[in-house]
């Protein structure tokens, strides 16, 4: 299996469209367009994930003008994205089809494949304890990482052929939820990676 898009290519910079934020605030917020090809046999849906992996640990750092984020301090996953469910049919993700703006406190209502489900992402603790902004961010939030962060960002979008036709997650569920439920279920797993940077020294 192989997925690619047109919004980006494997590897390069994502354009700032397809993030939540740039250097002067919140962003477009679109979901980038992402293809697949050569899925198995006995595929009944897909799920879909995507993960920057390069998110500081320790958060009193982040954003702050007197110091950098160092390159070499231990990272951690960030979910901007987790979606299953989605039917064995389709091939194709439009860019925008599933988010277009950043909506504080998240989406009141979310847009994507017929039957999908998309849970929470990370953005939910992120701003947990942010009077202005707590909420439950549900479906894709893209890339906002540090203006001083030492590391370009990379977002790794993964997708699994499932041998189920419906994931057994319910509710406000997580990647990490996913990511247990799927265990014995994935046929095949491809994905297709971007970086981000709002650090003007590294773009």
């Amino acid at each position: 299996m192989k997925v690619s898009s047109q919004s980006f290519d494997n590897g390069q910079p994502i354009p700032v469209e397809f993030a939540a934020g740039d250097s002067t605030g919140f962003a477009a917020n679109r979901n980038p367009q992402l293809a697949w090809s050569g899925v198995p046999e006995g595929t009944r849906s897909f799920a879909l994930i995507c993960v920057d992996p390069d998110v500081p640990t320790v958060p009193e750092l982040v954003g702050r003008d007197d110091v950098t984020v160092p390159l070499d301090q231990p990272r951690c996953d960030f979910i901007h994205w987790v979606m299953v469910d989605i039917p064995a049919s389709l091939r194709e993700i439009a860019a925008g089809s599933c988010s277009e703006g950043f909506s504080p406190r998240g989406k009141p209502r979310l847009a994507g494949p017929a039957g999908a489900r998309q849970g929470l992402n990370d953005y939910t603790a992120w701003f947990a304890g942010n009077a202005d902004m707590a909420g439950s961010y549900r479906g894709y939030d893209g890339p906002y990482p540090p203006f001083n962060d030492a590391r370009v960002h990379r977002y790794f979008f993964r997708l699994f052929a499932l041998d189920v036709e419906r994931l057994a997650v319910n509710g406000d569920f997580t990647a990490a939820d996913v990511q247990r439920a799927m265990q014995g279920h994935v046929l095949a797993e491809a994905a297709v990676h971007g970086t981000y940077t709002l650090n003007p020294a590294l773009g």
